[in-house]
């Protein structure tokens, strides 16, 4: 059981933290879920999705250095603060030596995240531009639909019930020659609910693939590259 001294509520899409923020609290989710990320070059790079039982925020209370990525939350959200005094207490019984171990840790950690994603901000992701049944889930049901654009990393789902930006989504992929479907966790990047031009700019979402394992994400590029 993780002592915590009190509860913060977010709504979707409220900021948690910025990166470069001061602060060391640390928190845990208690329910929904947290989205961290980094903004390299413009553009917004997810790190991972948190979910409850996870906790964040562990870095800059072990370094003592600014927040590393932003926060925000996915869904309404409810984070436990854990008791700083207690963790204080508790960081303050190690060694010298082991203090020194952990603050280590936590540095390599962060260079290895910063180099984590700068690659995946300049990857180049072959995207696939054929008709591709799908379904995902919402709150009330599953929804079938298609995709016109395809990638190792997301894709643009075109939907008359697009889903708001920040939604975590079940996302189901027919692939022709496959058995069962590919199985995915997703989140909204961008929503269009309206448009002018809808051959050009059709309603739908575009979603990122989230929690993907290297060899997931291996497996997937190399059955796009046969379809």
């Amino acid at each position: 059981m993780l002592n915590t001294t009190s509860e913060e509520t977010y709504r979707d899409g409220e900021t948690i933290f910025e990166e470069g923020s001061t602060g060391d609290w640390v928190y845990v989710v208690e329910s929904g879920a947290v989205e961290l990320y980094k903004i390299v070059d413009g553009k917004k790079v997810v790190i991972e999705v948190l979910r409850a039982g996870e906790v964040f925020g562990e870095l800059a209370f072990i370094a003592r250095f600014p927040r590393t990525a932003s926060a925000r939350a996915l869904g309404d959200t409810v984070l436990g603060v854990m008791d700083k005094m207690y963790m204080d207490t508790e960081y303050n019984k190690l060694s010298g030596s082991f203090q020194l171990v952990l603050k280590s840790l936590a540095m390599r950690l962060k260079k290895t995240t910063e180099a984590a994603v700068g690659k995946q901000s300049t990857r180049f992701e072959p995207r696939i531009n054929k008709c591709i049944a799908l379904t995902f889930k919402d709150k009330d049901a599953f929804i079938q639909a298609y995709s016109h654009n395809l990638s190792g990393s997301g894709l643009f789902i075109k939907t008359s019930k697009p889903l708001p930006k920040g939604d975590t989504l079940d996302l189901q992929i027919k692939i022709p020659k496959l058995e069962s479907p590919l199985k995915f966790l997703c989140v909204v990047a961008w929503s269009r609910k309206e448009t002018s031009d809808p051959v050009n700019l059709p309603v739908g979402m575009g979603v990122k693939f989230v929690q993907m394992s290297d060899g997931e994400k291996d497996r997937l590029r190399k059955i796009l590259a046969a379809i």
